[in-house]
């Protein structure tokens, strides 16, 4: 009999989402919008201890683009993002015919360079495009260096989209992900931490902010008893039974980052006693993640045929996924043509970087079988 696939990250039910999904059935919301989305939004602003707005919409994409167009970005206008994360935080971007300029990465975070960062702005504005918005990423779950970031943002007065997609959970200095920037994204796709089954957030920092963005979720439909439309809208709004599922699977939120933490450790225990291996964790105390993947830099041994790919292959022989790191959007052909600032830290990150099984429901069980199969391939 073939073996049970162990998955990179999938969520797993709380049994709390079926009281949920059954209201909005019988009182016939089925809709985007209503009572579920309110109750969740408000769930999420708690979270946020009543500091931030939330504006609950149908994906993670979704709100980094509601994001650039609240920021006015135009045709034409330049919009920094990070070169290492998924290409849903640069394509936004396109949406909007904007350009990207991407930035390398820093060896401590794996995020955004902030001295990569200044030089792209003032590069930028030397050549008289000043970048309109910085979108930087919570990789992984592990902070970026917000203080370095945001102190060179605010020099240059450009605003910050803060991509937490990953990242809800993880905190800098105490303060949680997604409330730094002018925009915070969360994500609430199957493989997060929490999910709606797709779905995710807006977060702001005034109730003005978070109506527009509603407002452009819902068609940017003007006040009047017909429709009508002065501006271009969206069809972004979550609608109310996604956010049933949202509101069942908060109440596993803490439990699930615990569980994260657990695999962490379970990985550092392992790796501790391998050679040609570095378990990613954060540098110091101000940073605390909410280890949403494991991942692992492989120093290539030639000789003992010992890399990264050669050790996803034989995860895979055992029907156990893992995956390459996110692959530099400068390097991907969609991106290629755009401005590119930094060396090759990413690229680097890209070529020895793999990601482990990190489901909150990880049996132990399945953590033999990924046990085995490591200290197999490094012979200990």
């Amino acid at each position: 009999m073939d073996k049970e696939r162990i998955y990179l990250s999938l969520s797993q039910q709380t049994g709390f989402e079926n009281e949920y999904i059954q209201k909005a059935l019988q009182t016939n919301w089925i809709t985007s919008g209503g009572p579920n989305v309110e109750e969740f939004e408000y769930k999420l602003e708690n979270y946020y201890k009543n500091e931030s707005f939330v504006a609950a919409l149908n994906s993670g994409t979704s709100a980094i683009h509601l994001a650039l167009i609240l920021l006015g970005v135009k045709s034409d206008d330049e919009v920094i993002c990070q070169t290492m994360t998924f290409s849903a935080s640069a394509n936004p971007i396109l949406y909007q015919g904007a350009k990207p300029v991407f930035i390398d990465s820093e060896s401590d975070t794996w995020n955004i360079c902030p001295e990569s960062l200044e030089n792209a702005i003032n590069d930028r504005i030397k050549r008289g495009k000043k970048p309109k918005a910085i979108i930087a990423v919570h990789l992984y779950g592990t902070p970026y260096k917000v203080d370095e970031v945001h102190a060179v943002a605010d020099r240059y007065e450009i605003p910050v989209i803060e991509d937490s997609a990953e990242a809800l959970g993880s905190s800098y200095k105490g303060k949680k992900c997604g409330s730094f920037g002018s925009f915070g994204v969360l994500s609430f796709n199957g493989n997060k931490i929490i999910t709606t089954s797709n779905g995710g957030a807006l977060i702001s920092n005034s109730k003005e902010t978070k109506e527009q963005a509603i407002f452009y979720a819902t068609q940017s439909k003007d006040k009047a008893v017909h429709y009508q439309h002065s501006k271009i809208g969206y069809n972004y709004r979550m609608s109310n039974i996604c956010a049933g599922i949202g509101l069942g699977q908060m109440k596993s939120l803490e439990a699930n980052i615990e569980s994260k933490v657990i695999n962490h450790n379970f990985y550092k225990n392992i790796f501790s006693s391998i050679d040609n291996i570095e378990l990613f964790e954060v540098h110091d105390e101000d940073y605390l993640s909410n280890y949403w993947l494991n991942t692992i830099l492989i120093e290539p041994d030639i000789d003992s045929n010992i890399d990264r790919e050669s050790l996803r292959l034989v995860f895979e022989k055992e029907n156990i996924e893992s995956r390459p790191l996110w692959k530099p959007m400068h390097l991907q052909p969609i991106f290629e043509k755009y401005p590119y600032y930094g060396s090759r830290i990413a690229e680097d990150l890209f070529e020895k970087g793999l990601c482990l099984p990190s489901g909150s429901n990880l049996t132990n069980e399945n953590k033999n079988r990924i046990e085995e199969v490591i200290t197999t391939f490094f012979k200990y």
